[in-house]
């Protein structure tokens, strides 16, 4: 069993900036960001619609370059290209496939396949044997409680059951970071507050660490660290544990927008 460094950040950002070009115009959508993901932490990012969340998370893929800053993963700075991480596009996916699972909003699947097919998929692109990834499909499967459906085709399941299997391809790779744009997004209540126990007990019991994009307050209790964003600022960062997070709220709650959590 791998040891897990608690003390050591996964993910570190300093002096992120980010600005578009839009005509002769430069557009500043990430100004001078700084903050630390521990490892095994469960952090949530919320704002308000174009506040800078889905940028921050593509500067952190390797999915947009900064306009200046830094992104380290486990202190290797991701951007410069004596490490190796993200040179070329090829080397960014081989980043992402290696070191991080993606669950987003609305799962793309392959619709011909069946479920643990779907799920072992990033197994079949790095050669990995059939019986080691339909193994290894179904262990993950049966982590987020859906080994019965495996051989289901995705179209044969609820938006629910989707993202949890979307969220055991994320597992595959058995990557220990796992970031979520907005996965709650296209379901209704109950099954959104089902996929966020099962990320809050991969975050417990499988040591997985998280960051999480969200405009749903509600599933703000389940984080351990949380990071308000405000006109691609840091506005706020609240962190402890889920009751100290919701103390901290209820007192700045005017001053947030009334948030009840």
């Amino acid at each position: 069993m791998n040891l897990i460094n608690l003390k050591n950040p996964i993910i570190k950002v300093c002096h992120l900036f980010k600005s578009f070009t839009v005509g002769d115009q430069q557009v500043k959508v990430l100004k001078d960001l700084n903050f630390e993901v521990k490892t095994n932490d469960f952090l949530i990012i919320f704002g308000p619609s174009g506040c800078g969340k889905s940028t921050l998370l593509h500067t952190i893929l390797g999915l947009e370059e900064p306009s200046s800053g830094t992104i380290y993963f486990k202190n290797e700075n991701i951007y410069e290209q004596k490490t190796g991480y993200l040179t070329t596009d090829d080397d960014r996916a081989d980043f992402r496939k290696q070191n991080i699972g993606m669950v987003y909003q609305q799962a793309n699947w392959i619709k011909s396949l069946k479920v643990w097919e779907n799920v072992a998929f990033p197994l079949t692109l790095m050669g990995v044997d059939f019986s080691t990834r339909q193994a290894q499909a179904k262990a993950v499967l049966n982590d987020v409680g859906m080994l019965s459906w495996a051989d289901y085709l995705p179209s044969q399941l609820s938006s629910g059951q989707q993202q949890k299997v979307a969220l055991a391809r994320a597992l595959i790779s058995n990557s220990e970071l796992i970031i979520a744009d907005e996965p709650t997004g296209n379901l209704d209540f109950d099954s959104g507050k089902d996929l966020m126990n099962t990320l809050s007990s991969l975050n417990t019991n499988n040591h997985k660490t998280i960051i999480m994009v969200t405009h749903d307050l509600e599933y703000l209790k389940y984080a351990k660290t949380i990071i308000k964003m405000l006109d691609g600022q840091i506005s706020e960062i609240y962190q402890g544990s889920s009751a100290d997070i919701s103390s901290q709220l209820k007192v700045n709650g005017k001053r947030h927008g009334g948030l009840n959590v």
